[in-house]
């Protein structure tokens, strides 16, 4: 079932993520740091270094924000607030009894059915959920519309490595190893299967940006992380567009 819904778009897939991210919200950090061996952590750091310290950065939106620990970051690291959107509601209780209202705002909403304004943020972000979109395409053009033109996008995204001997090691340890560790622990049966093949049918770098780029995003450029394990993406809402 796990595989299948990868394969899937649309309503039925976005039904499916949600209902998957609501039955495992109360093991969701434990297993994120446990399985990546702390990678993670390290990652989102990295991820929101690559905003731009000299742009506007007053108003911004982490998508499909989870628990809020990437949108915490850039609140502590920006000395900003942020809004956190995400379509599970149950991912948003956990993450409100660890973060404080006045750094992070959690919004219950649909990443490809935003009710925000046209142009009404600096920069967005998301981590490791855009491939979970039901239509990914329609998520990128909801990330174009809310920012404001010249405004800073950045995306942080598992992907695979593309030397030979790493990416027989990681696929070993991705499709076998994790989903047994990650149904044990979380007593979800398909969460951890539906992970590694989510991440295989993800775009190639090159198609991303492609995709990026025909959203409205220009200046895409791309930071490999870990030998290609997980991929840092950024882009600029183009100027003199209309959504």
């Amino acid at each position: 079932m796990a595989e299948h819904m990868v394969l899937t778009t649309g309503e039925k897939r976005k039904s499916y993520v949600k209902k998957m991210f609501n039955a495992i919200a109360h093991r969701y950090d434990l297993l994120n740091h446990l399985l990546s061996f702390g990678l993670d952590i390290h990652w989102r750091k990295k991820a929101i270094s690559k905003l731009d310290r000299k742009a506007p950065c007053r108003h911004v939106l982490d998508l499909a924000c989870g628990t809020g620990d990437f949108a915490n970051e850039t609140a502590k690291s920006k000395g900003t607030r942020v809004i956190g959107a995400d379509i599970a509601l149950r991912m948003l209780k956990f993450g409100r009894k660890k973060l404080s209202p006045q750094r992070v705002i959690m919004l219950n909403a649909d990443g490809e059915h935003l009710p925000l304004k046209d142009e009404s943020f600096d920069a967005v972000t998301i981590a490791f959920g855009i491939r979970n979109m039901g239509d990914m395409r329609a998520a990128l053009s909801e990330m174009q519309r809310i920012l404001r033109p010249g405004g800073q996008c950045i995306i942080l995204e598992f992907s695979l490595p593309r030397l030979k001997i790493l990416r027989s090691a990681y696929l070993l340890y991705f499709k076998n190893i994790l989903p047994l560790a990650g149904r044990m622990i979380s007593g979800h049966s398909e969460a951890y299967s539906y992970l590694p093949a989510s991440v295989d049918a993800f775009p190639e770098t090159d198609q991303f940006i492609q995709q990026m780029e025909n959203s409205g995003f220009n200046d895409v450029r791309y930071w490999p992380l870990f030998s290609g394990v997980a991929v840092i993406y950024k882009g600029y809402r183009k100027t003199g567009i209309s959504s």
